[in-house]
């Protein structure tokens, strides 16, 4: 199994998601996710994949990457309020990338990914990957994670926007998604309130979200 396995597992539930008539049909109509619509948020879930495509097209980067749980520590995004630039500018992104429609976005996602399939698994998993976004590095691998917990979340966001199933994650693709927000739940919450929320029904706090 190559490291870009489980990204290209969740990627490729994206774009069969994308496809699905269902959401197509709901494409104008407000989502799950507050001030976005179901475009909106089509439009969001595919720009990982080109995000992906957009690092591969780059040389590797000379910044040292950072840990992958510093990568959160540091993102403006996380704990930001809903109308806050960041989340502000990441609604208006989605939407932009809306208005080439269902059919044309999917396409444009499906054809982002047959590419990476085939460039993926030449590529050292430690090559560092600078994202202009944030202004710094991750490895590819930890670049890859974040991108497949994207997928993930709003796969499912997408799923219940647009009366779906929510697609089965592969384990390469789900294991490292759960660990993922597992250390992120546990830096923000505890470990304690973390075993409580999955052994402890009856000590579990009331909130254990990651992000």
């Amino acid at each position: 199994m190559s490291h870009g396995d489980g990204y290209l597992g969740a990627a490729g539930l994206a774009v069969a998601l994308l496809r699905e008539p269902g959401v197509a049909a709901a494409w104008a109509k407000p989502s799950a996710l507050a001030q976005m619509s179901v475009g909106g948020l089509a439009g969001h879930l595919a720009s990982q994949i080109f995000l992906v495509g957009q690092a591969l097209d780059e040389p590797p980067a000379e910044q040292e990457p950072i840990p992958l749980v510093e990568h959160y520590s540091q993102a403006a995004w996380v704990g930001a309020p809903l109308d806050s630039e960041v989340n502000a500018g990441i609604r208006s992104r989605g939407e932009g990338i809306a208005t080439e429609g269902a059919v044309a976005l999917a396409g444009r996602a499906g054809a982002a990914l047959a590419s990476q399939r085939a460039r993926l698994p030449g590529l050292a998993g430690d090559r560092a990957v600078f994202m202009p976004w944030v202004g710094w590095a991750l490895t590819l691998d930890d670049f890859l994670i974040t991108r497949t917990m994207e997928l993930a979340v709003h796969m499912d966001d997408l799923a219940v926007s647009a009366g779906c199933a929510t697609p089965h994650l592969p384990d390469a693709a789900f294991d490292p998604v759960i660990m993922l927000l597992t250390r992120l739940a546990a830096r923000r919450h505890g470990q304690a309130a973390l075993m409580r929320a999955l052994a402890r029904a009856e000590r579990a706090p009331g909130a254990i979200n990651a992000i």
